[in-house]
């Protein structure tokens, strides 16, 4: 028997020495202290820590394991995640690499990782300690030195202390006691000592079908992304969750008063509690929010936020302090001009009464709809201005409080309007210079001196293989590569092929941010394709501005539009307005019109504004001019000569004042205005490439998909002896399938 247990107890020595491991495919020898000389640094492959103490290893592929990493279960049970079927199983390495984060430290996982299937990830070190945590084994932990901020400054001269967040609440670690650092976790002793489990007067159980539904909340990890019940945030840390349903608070919500009474009414208490009525909070006006203190005899409603607000503020944009006054008198706010019923802040020194929130507006604003920065102003006066109207909304604008006003131009606003419309955009943060600079769009080949300028004669543009030559003849049938419209003096022209650009096309930035997109950030300007206009909705075969975060393209026409721009059919500048309804005055359809005057009433739609100048159409043999006014009162002469259907005399129409002939805008340009005849097509199926544009006049080939006649655009093979053809819409169509 004695050699049996002899025997017996040298095999289990030998295992002791010897693991295998599921996380390596070798067998790891065991070493109460690792040898791994040239490898001075060498970490854990379980926990991440340098490799010291008892260790696992295998020298020939320098793996390292502590003893205690090796001997983790393999699946483990958390108090903080008590779902059902919901157990943590140890893994090798993060499910998704680069981008699991610890659910207790919030760090990234990069060795050993408890997962949940569920999505949820643990380090072994975070597994450990919090679960001893949840299970009040402070006797595990009791070594660990606390810390209290207000009596021990030993350690507030650590930079990284004073950033440390708490893992349980995620506040400022100094807020409150706290375990020493030396264990290598950020947490409070108070979120260390939160119970378990706990009831809440604004959980309500409720009895299913199935199961009951239980009133506790329990203490867990954030792994839902459901917001707080009463302050309406995303948790992040610890947090108190109902398991049947989404009620979910954080732990410092879960800790204020369901009762409070406050000294600015004193008639009742206020019962933290459901806002059905969804009162308007007293003290900020704010949208109600679904808890609130309320007083249900008065119908008052106060944000649990808004229940302390601070009796003095300063900011640096006022050179004095705000005092808060508690009585609730109606007001007219100094700073944005809006009326207020809530509590408000006065400055005792210059008689100012503001809303809380107008005391920090931001003192200027780069608005991208104006070049200028815009600065706020309390009192403005009259100040010289022409117009009161504010810029954005068209309203009338009282100067005697806060506005927004450019001190370079006559450009107001209204606090409100300026404010919602800086945060309609994105803005990039990345501080990317827009290049201003001719340099990489075009390079010079030839200029010449006139007068006082020095002009480029001859360019090479980027859009372009061939040198491009400056020219000021007339080209009545030529259009212009970069924004699609017919060709005007000045303009650049290839003597080889049929490429022309407009002198201001060819100068347009190749990077540039829009005042319209959402994006604010430069967006590069592209050529070669045809493309979908995210403005105007029209396909188009010119210059495009490209979003490279939307993938949205802009043409050339919208991007070069103001937001107050000219137009040939009215003597005053055009304003852009977000929300304007009026009826436009070329077309005569009532709608939203962005662009106005409001001097003369006068309002013109987007797609209206950019109608072009000259257009083109097989009726008439001569370029077709838009024309604002009809002078001819002749009723029989207000007829469309493309569609013979009678046009309204009010409207703008283009017309051939060679052969007294007139038509509706939408006749003259049809469907597809602004892709260009002879634009290579390189897509498809057909066994040519490429495909050219065509528009055909008086022959009218059969399409080679519908079968009917090509009489609108269509893709002709250039290859000579192939009578291939197809409508534009067929092919676009077919290749959208």
């Amino acid at each position: 028997m004695s050699l049996t247990n002899s025997h017996r107890n040298k095999k289990k020595g030998e295992m002791e020495l010897q693991l295998k491991h599921f996380s390596h495919e070798h067998a790891l020898i065991f070493k109460e202290e690792p040898t791994h000389e040239s490898d001075e640094y060498a970490c854990c492959s379980g926990c991440g820590k340098v490799a010291s103490g008892p260790s696992f290893s295998c020298m020939e592929c320098r793996f390292y394991l502590h003893k205690k990493c090796a001997k983790v279960p393999s699946e483990i049970k958390h108090p903080f995640h008590r779902d059902r079927n919901h157990n943590f199983k140890l893994l090798s390495s993060p499910p998704y690499e680069g981008t699991s984060l610890c659910c207790f430290c919030d760090k990234l996982c990069k060795n050993f990782v408890y997962q949940c299937s569920c999505g949820l990830s643990l380090h072994l070190d975070c597994a450990s300690f919090s679960h001893k945590i949840a299970e009040k084994k402070f006797e595990e932990v009791d070594h660990i030195a606390h810390i209290d901020p207000l009596i021990s400054s030993t350690e507030i001269s650590n930079e990284e202390l004073k950033n440390a967040k708490c893992y349980g609440c995620w506040k400022p670690l100094l807020d409150s006691a706290y375990f020493s650092l030396d264990c290598g976790f950020c947490l409070h002793r108070k979120c260390a000592e939160l119970p378990l489990e706990i009831n809440h007067s604004l959980h309500q159980p409720r009895s299913r079908l199935f199961y009951f539904h239980s009133s506790k909340l329990f203490l867990q990890f954030d792994g839902t992304s459901l917001r707080c019940q009463i302050c309406r945030k995303t948790p992040r840390g610890l947090v108190y969750r109902c398991l049947d349903c989404k009620f979910v608070l954080h732990i410092e919500c879960a800790e204020i008063p369901i009762k409070i009474n406050l000294p600015y009414h004193r008639r009742h208490p206020f019962i933290l509690q459901f806002n059905s009525e969804k009162f308007p909070c007293q003290n900020c006006q704010e949208t109600p929010k679904p808890f609130a203190y309320c007083c249900s005899s008065c119908k008052l409603a106060i944000h649990v936020e808004c229940i302390s607000p601070p009796l003095v503020i300063e900011d640096e944009s006022h050179q004095h302090p705000f005092n808060l006054f508690w009585k609730q008198l109606p007001f007219f706010c100094d700073a944005c001009g809006t009326p207020g019923t809530c509590i408000s802040y006065i400055c005792l020194t210059c008689g100012l009464t503001v809303h809380k929130k107008c005391i920090s507006l931001p003192r200027v604003i780069n608005l991208p709809r104006h070049k200028h920065p815009i600065n706020h102003i309390n009192f403005l006066g009259e100040d010289g201005l022409k117009k009161k109207r504010c810029r954005i909304c068209d309203g009338k604008v009282n100067t005697d409080y806060g506005v927004y006003n450019c001190s370079s131009c006559n450009y107001i606003c209204h606090v409100i309007c300026a404010i919602e419309d800086y945060k309609s955009y994105i803005f990039d943060e990345s501080k990317e210079i827009v290049e201003q600079s001719l340099g990489s769009i075009i390079s010079v080949i030839k200029e010449s001196k006139v007068g006082n300028n020095v002009i480029a004669t001859e360019i090479r543009h980027f859009s372009h293989q061939h040198n491009l030559v400056l020219s000021d003849d007339i080209e009545d049938d030529k259009r212009c590569d970069g924004c699609i419209l017919f060709i005007s003096a000045p303009y650049y022209h290839c003597s080889q092929c049929d490429f022309f650009l407009h002198k201001s096309c060819a100068e347009v930035p190749r990077k540039m941010k829009l005042w319209f997109h959402i994006h604010q950030r430069p967006l590069t300007l592209i050529s070669d394709f045809i493309f979908v206009c995210g403005v105007c909705n029209y396909e188009c075969s010119g210059f495009a501005y490209k979003c490279e975060l939307c993938k949205s393209y802009i043409c050339l026409r919208c991007a070069l539009v103001s937001s107050d721009h000219a137009s040939e059919g009215h003597k005053h500048r055009l304003v852009f307005y977000e929300n304007k309804s009026a009826q436009c005055n070329a077309c005569g359809e009532r709608s939203m019109v962005p662009y106005w005057c409001s001097d003369c009433n006068f309002a013109l739609h987007d797609k209206c504004l950019k109608l072009p100048h000259i257009a083109r159409h097989k009726c008439d043999e001569h370029p077709l001019k838009l024309t604002y006014h009809e002078d001819n009162d002749y009723a029989q002469h207000h007829y469309c000569d493309i569609c013979e259907k009678r046009r309204n005399s009010k409207n703008w129409f283009y017309s051939c004042t060679i052969c007294d002939s007139s038509a509706h805008t939408d006749c003259v340009l049809q469907e597809y205005p602004f892709i260009k005849p002879g634009t290579t097509y390189k897509e498809g199926d057909h066994s040519h490439q490429p495909l050219v544009i065509v528009r055909k006049v008086y022959h009218y080939p059969d399409c080679h998909i519908c079968c009917k006649p090509c009489q609108d655009l269509a893709l002709e093979c250039a290859e000579t002896g192939c009578n291939y053809i197809v409508h534009w819409k067929c092919i676009n169509n077919s290749s959208s399938v």
